[in-house]
């Protein structure tokens, strides 16, 4: 989020909360629930039609971004960590899930995203595979950022011999895919 001081405040997200959001093609909000609202200290007028990188943190290497993406573009579902940023600049992390919403006539019309609370466990894995994603993307802008950090995370992978798949998976539930 352009702008806004980091505070260094962390916000955890409750076992029981679900933040729900809807996009449109392009990723501007279009439905947020009040978990949504609440810890990203957004207003729903302050978030509806927004782009969702309004609550994008600075430390998230654009290689997940370009996975997600790439993902929902080709109408697949996808899963990722992710740490976002609050207007009043505290961070909260969560378990995300991305999948494509259709039409009555199976036209992709949108995304939905559900997300939920961290593993506190494998918070310390998942920070140092993104820090050494972001330092793929250090000197480099656009596309070339994401491409570079994307690789690095398959470089990763490969040495690890797993997908990302099995990758998340193994984080996600404790057991080796």
């Amino acid at each position: 989020m352009t702008g806004v001081a980091r505070t260094g405040e962390e916000r955890i997200l409750a076992p029981q909360d679900i933040i729900v959001t809807k996009t449109d093609l392009k990723g501007r909000i279009t439905y947020a629930n009040s978990v949504f609202l609440d810890i990203s200290d957004l207003q729903e007028s302050e978030a509806l039609g927004k782009p969702h990188n309004i609550i994008r943190h600075p430390d998230m290497p654009a290689g997940v971004y370009k996975l997600v993406w790439d993902s929902l573009e080709t109408n697949n579902e996808v899963f990722a960590y992710v740490k976002n940023q609050a207007t009043s600049g505290a961070y909260y992390w969560v378990l995300a899930y991305v999948t494509p919403t259709y039409d009555a006539q199976g036209k992709r019309i949108g995304y939905h995203s559900s997300r939920r609370a961290i593993n506190r466990q494998v918070l310390r894995t998942v920070e140092d595979t993104y820090r050494a994603m972001r330092a793929a993307e250090h000197g480099l802008t656009g596309r070339a950022r994401g491409e570079a950090s994307y690789a690095r995370l398959e470089e990763t992978l490969a040495q690890a011999g797993m997908t990302y798949s099995q990758w998340f998976w193994s984080l996600t539930t404790g057991v080796a895919a």
